[in-house]
């Protein structure tokens, strides 16, 4: 007789099976990431049907199997069905759950992604309104909240050339920061061209390689000088964007002009390469949140 087990979870991610099954991705708070078999669930008449849908969070009964566990079970305690009711607050759903699948482990209690994953979505499904930046600033700040959760928080407070803290000139409209994905986080630009203008100086002044080097003291032994590397520079923020950025940390700043500002955009870009380059995918939800605001930019502007 196959082992059962009762975990709480809530669906990531669907793949048909057969004629009539269903394969769940499921994030538990007992066992973190599992994969599961819906039977039947495809069938008009299923019990599994209904439960088997995105971000639905059920009750489980679940029996092992030797490839693939089942569902016996599922009681729902938990929906979301504002999120499939709006186009951009389904993708920014869909662009979070790619993310936790991405850092979520299997056989390893979960709970603290699985709250957190969970508050997300009910603050974009509690949105009163989306057609303005407001569902951007929202995601914005679950990509921040659970990349930090992964022990992968960007460096925005310091530049990470020189170490020190970076002030954003909120009365300067010129004002710019870099961020550079893969260095970790933000560049002062006036550090980033210094170090680069010495750089082009060193190599201006490097011996001919065709010359012969000769008269060496001890040629047993070779000089080895480390130089600081030139960061790439990813993308550039301005004064407020660097601000935005910089307190997502703060639920209070959602508040600030989300429905208006455009500046959000850019700091979800900025997070959605780095979080690319430290899960080594794409987020494919990413093309559904631009397509939506690209069809609804002149609206909102």
């Amino acid at each position: 007789m196959s082992r059962t087990y009762k975990a709480t979870g809530i669906n990531l991610k669907t793949q048909a099976l057969g004629e009539s099954d269903i394969i769940v991705t499921i994030l538990t708070q007992e066992f973190g990431l599992i994969r599961a078999v819906a039977p039947g669930a495809r069938k008009h008449n299923s019990s599994l049907g209904g439960r088997s849908g995105m971000f639905i969070v059920n009750e489980l009964l679940i029996s092992q199997g030797r490839n693939l566990d089942t569902i016996t079970q599922a009681q729902t305690i938990k929906t979301y069905p504002g999120l499939t009711k709006n186009l951009g607050k389904l993708a920014a759903s869909q662009y979070l759950a790619e993310i936790v699948l991405c850092q979520a482990l299997s056989e390893q209690p979960q709970e603290e992604l699985y709250e957190l994953f969970n508050e997300h979505l009910q603050r974009l499904e509690s949105l009163p309104k989306t057609e303005g930046f407001d569902v951007i600033a929202h995601l914005a700040q679950g990509i921040f909240h659970l990349l930090s959760l992964a022990g992968l928080t960007p460096q925005v407070q310091f530049c990470c050339l020189t170490q020190l803290p970076l002030i954003p000139d909120l009365t300067n409209p010129n004002w710019k920061v870099g961020f550079s994905v893969p260095t970790g986080g933000t560049v002062c630009l006036q550090a980033w061209e210094s170090l680069r203008k010495e750089r082009e100086k060193e190599r201006r002044n490097l011996p001919s390689p065709q010359l012969p080097v000769t008269n060496l003291p001890n040629p047993d032994y070779e000089t080895v000088v480390h130089h600081q590397d030139i960061p790439v520079i990813s993308g550039r923020l301005n004064a407020k964007e660097l601000f935005m950025l910089q307190h997502l940390s703060q639920p209070e700043i959602i508040q600030i002009d989300a429905a208006t500002d455009s500046g959000w955009l850019s700091v979800e870009q900025i997070l959605r390469q780095y979080a690319q380059y430290h899960f080594g995918r794409p987020i494919r939800s990413a093309t559904l949140i631009d397509s939506y605001f690209a069809t609804n930019h002149d609206a909102i502007v």
